[in-house]
């Protein structure tokens, strides 16, 4: 090997950790001389806003919000500093008068819903998003664009349009009840498939993109190689198009799944009040009992936490083409 071939960054002394080069050693970056020292200052210049930001809101409101749950209630949203466990105990089901589970079957019903929504989510951004990157470049920025329309218009004013649909009087209610499906006097407003209706409408935007995006830089070469080695269909979208796609699917999956464990407005409004979440939960406890309602947020955010690690653990189960 020759002198030449043997010197890399690190043999070169031009990397940031080099030995013998302190913050005042002079370097390049894009064609500027300049020092290390000025580079850390730069970048702690950029990344301090965000940190910063990141810092007063979201940081300090979780701790104050983790503090708060282990506080005592001092009646009309006020806090009493005093250390208890009673309101972890009360999310676990425990009250004066012994262990129910209506907590439980909450947090139960929230976790599904969750990730009912976001499966069928996934399942309509899926082939959603191949088609609108199959189409001619000229149209896919329209097609984009109709996709975002009905972010321009508030969620209350959509979910308030479902409530007609789906009333008794809509066609669609009528449609139902010639089925069978429903009662001849009854919509399908409230109900489970009203709140699904509108969760899957109200996410399936934020799985669609992340989709598209890995989608359209899919390397469809790995299809035909797959394709003439013989492989069926399934395998071949096992091994060529799903861990190219796989990246995607995890960011659709928490960009959906993340907010509906949070969702209450929906579930209040298609729901009638009679579908209770996790989220309607602590609508309820907004100015009345704040160290409870905190307890409900960390609960929220273990279970949040758990869904994002099952969906990275189910990415890496996937075989690498």
């Amino acid at each position: 090997m020759t002198e030449a071939q043997g010197q890399g960054p690190g043999a070169q002394g031009q990397g940031p950790g080099a030995q013998g080069q302190g913050p005042g050693a002079p370097t390049i970056d894009a064609g500027e001389l300049t020092t290390f020292a000025r580079l850390r200052r730069r970048g702690a210049v950029l990344i301090g806003g965000g940190a910063l930001w990141l810092l007063l809101f979201l940081a300090v409101p979780l701790a104050l919000v983790f503090a708060a749950a282990f506080c005592e209630t001092a009646g009309y949203g006020a806090v009493k500093l005093s250390l208890t466990w009673d309101n972890l105990g009360r999310v676990a089901g425990w009250g004066v008068f012994g262990w129910e589970a209506d907590n439980l079957r909450i947090l139960l019903r929230t976790v599904v819903v969750a990730g009912l929504t976001t499966v069928l989510c996934l399942a309509l951004a899926l082939p959603m998003a191949f088609w609108i990157a199959r189409q001619p470049q000229s149209r896919r920025g329209l097609l984009l664009a109709l996709l975002m329309i009905p972010f321009c218009t508030n969620l209350v004013i959509r979910i308030a349009g479902w409530t007609v649909l789906l009333s008794n009087q809509s066609w669609l209610a009528g449609l139902a009840q010639q089925l069978g499906a429903i009662g001849p006097e009854d919509g399908l407003y409230p109900g489970t498939f009203a709140v699904l209706l509108g969760m899957v409408t109200t996410f399936l935007p934020f799985a669609v993109l992340p989709l598209y995006a890995v989608v359209e830089r899919l390397d469809w070469t790995l299809v035909e190689a797959a394709r003439d080695l013989h492989s069926g269909p399934w395998r071949t979208a096992r091994h060529a198009i799903l861990p190219q796609i796989m990246p995607g699917l995890v960011a659709a999956g928490i960009l959906t799944f993340v907010p509906a464990l949070g969702m209450f407005l929906v579930t209040d409004r298609l729901g009638s009040g009679k579908f209770m979440l996790v989220g309607n939960l602590i609508q309820q406890q907004v100015g009345r009992d704040t160290p409870y309602l905190s307890a409900l947020c960390l609960t929220l955010v273990a279970a949040t936490l758990i869904g994002i690690a099952i969906l990275r653990w189910r990415a890496r189960e996937v075989p690498v083409a």
